[in-house]
Order: structure tokens, then C-alpha cells, then sequence
């Protein structure tokens, strides 16, 4: 069966799905094979639950006329959303970066949806399945789609641009992120300017940060569309930031009080700013939008326990957004602070050196207190009355249960493994 027929039988159905515990009424069952497990056995289960149609590609598992045999489903399913993708024919603005993509993301989804039927990436489905998926969800009532690309090695974004073949694209930032994939950071300024790559050879636009020189340097010859801090020569330019901790963004003749924590988080906003000014969304829908986003899914959420205010964002960590929730922190007007910080992953043979210099940058703050979790920090320990280290978390909530954290502002901050949001049951 060739892919205009798959599409055909998918027209049909109301969702795809790639996971039996969240089978859907009417909807096509991907059979894709993971490390540990083979989907097309669950094919049967997948059809007993409501599923219309199932895509296998082991004949094993063949049922009936309801199943679609191919070589390769994970292919099959890439191959669909292109399909889908050219059938449906509403532009598409994708984003990747280091850090804050999805974030980003939120944030322009919000802005546009002011004025549009606009659909995004759904949480951080970001990769080589998450993508199709993304565009398969998108529909005849979709006017906007905003499709996250996340890659830890390179030709990765140039891949996932010719399935989402977008129309606008966006870089957040180039960071020490994904190192060992990469093989430093030249690797992830090449890697992830393939979309600059795409979207210079197919004649289609960029947005721009002009205060990022990479960004300026890479889009030369492109069709840009620029924002900056005071800049006179872009198309849209902020008047001033405020970070205390909540940012405040100047732009024309008003203010936008977010509900965002960190001057790191600045070019997010204003990026979505620059995208629905492009887009002709009005001002106060702008403003309103950007002031009504509420982070979450510990990604710099501020909250209260006990008598401690707490900044969460332990979604995720790499060097680049380590250093700037770090000095961020450090730049709050609060008393009594402690830092809660956890390893941060993927950084191959760059680990130690990396690990190192974040002690060496806390050790320049003689007012706070550190509490480092993980072995590569552990390994890396020094003798400070400030620094407290911990080789695991257990280790760690061993002590949380015998020495209480009382009235103080903490920033905690790790790598996803690290799953530092577990500290909040011990505040």
C-alpha cells in the first residue's frame, strides 16, 4: 500500500497513536519498535481497544483487513506526516536551540492562538517520532502550526526539517547543551543551523534575536524578521527588561508583567512578541497573552513551601542554563538563599571540566548556601563551609530529613535524570 492510500485510511481516523495505554476511539495504531520491546504484538490489543486501523511491519502479526503491512513503520510514520504535512498546506514555524525551545514554544502558541487555530508540539515531543506526530495532529481547521525540533547530534534538525518542511523557523540560543552527542559546541552551532540550512535553500524566513551575534552571523543571507534590546535598525525593538524575579518587558508604549522568573527568560518572550507583532496580532491580545502564561512542568515555577519561596527548574539542565539560572538567582533582592543543584548529563568528556566550573562560579558568592547532588559534583567536592555535597539523592534526603531548610528563597536546579523536584516533600 503506497502513502497516499495510508493517508487515505488515516483521513478516517480521529488520532494516531503509537502507545496501547492510550489508545483512542477511531484512531491508527503505529507499531514502532523500541529497545526493549517489539509494538507489533500489541497490534491485536491495540484494534480490541477501538483502534480503526494498525500499522505493523512484522507479517507475524497480520490480523485482517483493518492491519497495514510495510517495511518499516517508524519510516511509514515520518513518511505520513510529510505527506500530511504538503496535504494540509498552512504554514509552519518551527523553533529549536539549546535551552528554552520549550518554553518558546508556549509562548508564541499563546500569542498566536489570539488569532488563530493554532496547534503546537504538545510537551517536549520534540524528536524523530515526536514530529511526525506533531504534524499528524494538525488538521483542515489548523491555520498555524508551531513544531518543536530537538536533536543531540547533528543532521538531526536537518532531517526533521524536510518532514516538517517549515515556512519560519527560530533558534534560540547556542549552547553547552547535548555536548557529547555534538562533540562540543561548535558541533551544536553547526547542528542546529542545519534549519538556518533549510530555510535558506527553500526561500523561507527567519526570526532573529539581534542581540545573539551567532544568530546575526548565520542569517546573513536570509529573509529575517529581528528583534532586540533598544535596537533602532530591527523590526521590532524592546525599550527595557526587569527581573525581580518576575519579568517586566518595555515595548512601544506599554508594559507586559509576566509571570516568568529570570532575565534568561527575556528573549523567550520577547520572541513570541516578535512573532505575533510579524503574525499582525494586536498589541493588548499580545500583552494579555504573555501576561496570562503561567509556567509549569518544573520549568522556572515559582511557588511557596512552608516558609520557603522556591524557584523550580528541574526540568532540565545543561552548563549554558545552569550559569544563567545561577546568576539570575543571584541577582534576586532576597536574604537567607540556598541553591539546590543537581548533575547535569550528555556532556561526554566535557563532564568534569564543565561540573568544575560551576563550583568555581558559586564560589564567588560568600552569601549562600550550596547543596550539589550527584556523583559527577560529588567526585569534584571541595572543602567549603558554604558547599555541601552529596553523592546521591538519597544521600541527600537522609540529611534534608535530619537538618530542615527553613525560611529561604531556593533555587533547584538539575538534569531531568536527576529528578530534583523531589526535594519539595522535604521543604
Amino acid at each position: 500500500m503506497d502513502i497516499s492510500n495510508i493517508h487515505s485510511l488515516f483521513l478516517k481516523c480521529s488520532s494516531v497513536s503509537i502507545d496501547t495505554r492510550k489508545i483512542e476511539p477511531n484512531s491508527l495504531f503505529v507499531a514502532i519498535k523500541g529497545e526493549n520491546f517489539d509494538a507489533n504484538t500489541f497490534a491485536n490489543e491495540a484494534l480490541e481497544k477501538g483502534a480503526s486501523y494498525v500499522i505493523i511491519d512484522n507479517e507475524n502479526y497480520f490480523i485482517d483487513q483493518r492491519t497495514v503491512l510495510v517495511e518499516n513503520s517508524l519510516s511509514t510514520l515520518q513518511e505520513l506526516a510529510k505527506y500530511h504535512r504538503k496535504y494540509l498546506k498552512l504554514p509552519i514555524i518551527a523553533l529549536t536551540g539549546s535551552n528554552g525551545k520549550t518554553t518558546t514554544k508556549e509562548l508564541i502558541h499563546v500569542v498566536l492562538s489570539k488569532k488563530f487555530n493554532t496547534k503546537a508540539t504538545v510537551g517536549n515531543f520534540n524528536n524523530h517520532i515526536g514530529v511526525p506526530l506533531t504534524l499528524l495532529s494538525f488538521d483542515s481547521t489548523t491555520e498555524v502550526g508551531i513544531v518543536e525540533m530537538g536533536a543531540n547530534h547533528k543532521k538531526e534538525i536537518e532531517f526533521l526539517c524536510e518532514l516538517a518542511q517549515p515556512d519560519y523557523g527560530y533558534i534560540t540560543n547556542f549552547g553547552k547543551a547535548h555536548l557529547e552527542g555534538f562533540g562540543g559546541v561548535e558541533g551544536v552551532i553547526e547542528g542546529k543551523s542545519e534549519m538556518y540550512e533549510y530555510l535558506a535553500q527553500n526561500k523561507k524566513s527567519v526570526f532573529i534575536n539581534l542581540d545573539d551575534p551567532i544568530q546575526v552571523e548565520k542569517t546573513k543571507n536570509l529573509n529575517a524578521y529581528s528583534f532586540g534590546l533598544n535596537k533602532k535598525y530591527g523590526d521590532v525593538s524592546i525599550g527595557s527588561i526587569i527581573a525581580n524575579p518576575f519579568v517586566e518587558i518595555h515595548f512601544a508604549n506599554f508594559s507586559i508583567k509576566t509571570h516568568m522568573i529570570g532575565l534568561f527568560n527575556a528573549s523567550n518572550i520577547n520572541a513570541a512578541l516578535t512573532i505575533g507583532k510579524y503574525f499582525e496580532v494586536d498589541d493588548e491580545a499580545i500583552k494579555d497573552a504573555l501576561e496570562s502564561y503561567i509556567p509549569e512542568n518544573n520549568r522556572s515555577q515559582m511557588m511557596s513551601k512552608g516558609t520557603n519561596r522556591i524557584i523550580l527548574d528541574a526540568y532540565n539542565a545543561n552548563p549554558s542554563s545552569m550559569a544563567v539560572a545561577i546568576e539570575n538567582f543571584l541577582q534576586l533582592e532576597d536574604t537567607n538563599k540556598v541553591m539546590i543543584l543537581g548533575d547535569m548529563f550528555e556532556l561526554g568528556t566535557q563532564s568534569a571540566q564543565e561540573h568544575k566550573a560551576i563550583i568555581n562560579m558559586l564560589l564567588r558568592s560568600k552569601e549562600v548556601t550550596f547543596y550539589l547532588v550527584g556523583k559527577e559534583f560529588y567526585c569534584h567536592r571541595i572543602n567549603n563551609t558554604n558547599f555541601c555535597f552529596f553523592e546521591t539523592f538519597d544521600a541527600f534526603s537522609e540529611y534534608l530529613n535530619r537538618v530542615k531548610i527553613e525560611n529561604s528563597s531556593i533555587l533547584i536546579k538539575g538534569s531531568r535524570g536527576m529528578a530534583l523536584e523531589r526535594t519539595l516533600q522535604f521543604l
